[in-house]
């Protein structure tokens, strides 16, 4: 466990503690515990997942609302629109059904991994967190509280409460790709997302980005522009389309180049996933 250890089941009480200053927030652990190399978390942790009002998926005139503990698992086995759908495939390869169990939407973002699974699906449905404190509550879209690899607009005393989908995002169909050494259990060295709208055969709307490649992931509005008004064609995305606003990065994993070309391709093969299934809705 930890040398201090607070679980609260109220909001209230939890941002009091994180008022006080000094605590480490804990939402699931599946990063944090492999992190610290040891058997015990060091210093004083503020375990979030015991507020319910923390956890679940709500609906309103103003889009959907996941609650920062909400797992992967409660992802999977909700009844979501058909734009989500990319989101629930990233759910199935974050790890196995312990982490899945265990790990939270709220945890994978601000761990802010450039290889965080939820966060392309999450950018393609123009996603925005909603951060409290004693202070008040404030939200960011979700580009702009990823601030690089493992730092985020989290200020001190905050946390996130909740990821908000706006109605206007909730329309088409969602997709969603990765790449690894392996075919599961891995860390990605490129993963795609899409989400795309058809009217008589023709793009309505697409959002597409890329994660794993650079310092954060990406939406590409090149790439989209060149989808919109045409009949879907895959081939209509370029990698110098991708390449160009993803500043790949090279590690043990992949260099740089090959990076920018598996994307590319990543790509287009999640656009083709979309081919007879996205809808006009």
């Amino acid at each position: 466990m930890s040398a201090t250890y607070h679980r609260p089941e109220e909001l209230r009480t939890a941002l009091e503690l994180l008022a006080q200053g000094g605590l480490k927030i804990a939402a699931g652990c599946t990063d944090l515990f492999p992190a610290t190399e040891a058997k015990i978390l060091p210093g004083k942790v503020l375990d979030i997942t015991g507020i319910a009002a923390l956890r679940g998926i709500s609906a309103g005139p103003e889009g959907l609302r996941i609650g920062a503990a909400t797992t992967w698992t409660d992802l999977l086995r909700a009844d979501l629109p058909p734009a989500l759908a990319g989101l629930q495939l990233a759910a199935r390869e974050v790890g196995g059904r312990q982490i899945q169990n265990r790990g939270t939407l709220a945890g994978n973002l601000c761990n802010a991994s450039p290889a965080a699974d939820g966060v392309p699906p999450l950018l393609t449905l123009d996603a925005r967190v909603e951060l409290q404190s004693l202070a008040g509550q404030r939200s960011l879209p979700l580009s702009d509280f990823l601030l690089g690899p493992r730092q985020t607009a989290l200020a001190e005393g905050e946390l996130v409460r909740a990821i908000l989908l706006p109605a206007a995002a909730l329309g088409g169909q969602g997709a969603f790709r990765k790449l690894g050494a392996r075919r599961y259990l891995v860390i990605s060295i490129a993963m795609c997302a899409a989400r795309l709208r058809l009217e008589e055969g023709r793009v309505a709307e697409a959002a597409l980005a890329v994660g794993a490649c650079g310092p954060v992931a990406t939406r590409l509005p090149e790439a989209e522009a060149a989808l919109i008004g045409q009949p879907l064609d895959p081939n209509r995305i370029t990698d110098a389309m991708v390449a160009a606003p993803l500043a790949p990065i090279g590690d043990m994993r992949a260099d740089a180049p090959y990076r920018a070309g598996a994307a590319a391709e990543l790509l287009r093969r999640t656009l083709a996933d979309l081919a007879p299934s996205a809808v006009a809705a």
